[in-house]
Order: C-alpha cells, then structure tokens, then sequence
C-alpha cells in the first residue's frame, strides 16, 4: 500500500481492505515495516497505525513482526533511524514478511511510510522494499489538488521500477475541494482505469470501513499470499 504523499488515508484504506479480504474468508496478516510516530507503553514504542493494522486483522502476531522498525518522532524514517542509530535494513524486514506468510496467512497487507520514493535509508527507498518483497503496488490517491500530478508521477515510478501495479483508491482527504468529481474523473482518465473504490470520509464511518467490492476486484487480479 503506498500513497501519492503522506497523510493521504493509506492506514483508512488498508485496514478497509483487510476487512474486506477477512468478509471474503481470506487469512490476512498485516504489515507496517517502517513507522515513525509512536508512543511508549509498558511493552515498547508503538505506533497507532500498526495497532490500527492489527486490529482490523485481529491478528495474534508479535508487535514486532508487524512493525520491525518503530521510532518515536513523527519524522522521515531515515532521518529518524539515524538519529536512534539504527540501520533500516530490507533483509530484516523481509524475514519477518516470510514468518508472517508462512503461518497460514492467505494474504499479508503491508502499508508504507509515506509515499513510493519515501527514504527508508541513505540508498534505499519503500520502492526498494516492494521490489524485494515481490509485492504489487496499491497505490492511495488522496484527492486534493495537485493529486492530478502526484498521482501520475507515482504511477510513472512504479512501472518505471518494474513493480506490479495492483489499481488505485481515491481518498477524500479534503472535503472542500472544489470540482471533486471532476477531478476523479480526471484520475480515471489519466490512470487508465476506474478507482477500485472512492472513500468518503465521513465521520465516525472510518473506523469500521470495510471496502469488499476492492477486496474482491483485487483477490481476481492478484495471487493470494500478497
């Protein structure tokens, strides 16, 4: 799950389609290799979007397979492992990927930092880690304005790095833009193909997303075990 930015709904969108996977009668586990922003508890720094992830899946897995590498302020991930002193390293986060696959997990929904060219080291991106991860890219539009750009920048990335490109969700990330569906319409156009789902974000609704009809689309285009 990777974004046309930060801040976008990708972690709304993710634990929507782990829901709607779960509804299929799929076993999903979930993924957030990179998160920046936690708090402290009693059992370590935790970061509110892994716990959203898991809870969605209602997964019993260890936090830290979930999440391996968390960091305290809500800063690039690179800049902040630099300052913990901690290498982000994609072979780490690639076994816990394996463990959680080989447990029984039909699919296993893994939600980026930030966008596709996010760093996540000095010479490595989350474009880097989709790529040794094998898994195709579906990619967060949050529709505002520039998403027109930023959504075709990203898209040209993808298949530039030889990724699989899975489709796209629009998300409502600002309910007072004006011309909304012309702009969709727009994104559609230029994307070469319809959204897998529009999320609207009402309030108090967001929570208990469950995008099933995207769920569906994507268990037709894809192998399980992504």
């Amino acid at each position: 799950m990777t974004g046309t930015d930060t801040a976008v709904g990708k972690t709304v969108v993710a634990c929507g389609l782990v829901r709607g996977l779960r509804e299929l009668g799929a076993r999903v586990a979930v993924m957030k290799p990179v998160a920046s922003g936690a708090t402290r508890s009693a059992a370590g720094l935790r970061n509110a979007d892994a716990l959203a992830l898991m809870e969605a899946a209602e997964t019993q897995a260890p936090y830290a397979h979930v999440n391996p590498y968390c960091f305290e302020p809500p800063i690039s991930p690179h800049i902040a492992a630099e300052e913990a002193m901690i290498e982000i390293d994609i072979d780490t986060i690639k076994a816990n990927f394996d463990a959680l696959a080989a447990a029984g997990a039909d699919w296993v929904v893994i939600e980026g930092a930030g966008g596709w060219l996010a760093p996540i080291n000095e010479r490595q991106t989350m474009a880097d880690l989709a790529l040794t991860l094998e898994a195709p890219a579906l990619m967060v539009v949050g529709v505002r304005l520039g998403c027109l750009n930023h959504a075709q920048l990203t898209r040209s990335s993808i298949q530039a790095r030889g990724a699989a490109f899975a489709g796209w969700i629009a998300s409502e990330v600002d309910p007072e833009m004006m011309r909304w569906q012309e702009n969709l319409a727009s994104l559609e156009r230029r994307l070469g193909e319809p959204a897998l789902a529009v999320v609207r974000h009402t309030i108090g609704a967001l929570s208990s997303l469950k995008l099933a009809a995207a769920a569906a689309q994507l268990a037709r285009r894809l192998p399980a075990s992504t």
